[in-house]
């Protein structure tokens, strides 16, 4: 599994932002479709709210790829 760590200097960011941001989805609707097919995972569980903040200490899950929000 690849480890993405990502530092936010904000209260949050949202999750098909930070899909996009990080580099795990190319574009936002390609992040759009991943969250609404059920395919992202929230600190273990399946997430379908694009729009959820994502905080410092949370992980999501794409696949194969785990990004960690610092």
């Amino acid at each position: 599994m690849e480890h993405i760590d990502i530092d936010i200097t904000t209260e949050f960011i949202k999750l098909d932002s930070l899909l996009k941001f990080s580099g795990v989805a190319e574009t936002g609707g390609m992040a759009k479709e991943f969250v609404k097919n059920s395919e992202v995972k929230v600190n273990g569980e399946i997430c379908t709210m694009r729009g959820k903040k994502i905080r410092s200490g949370d992980t999501v899950t794409l696949f194969d790829c785990e990004v960690r929000v610092n």
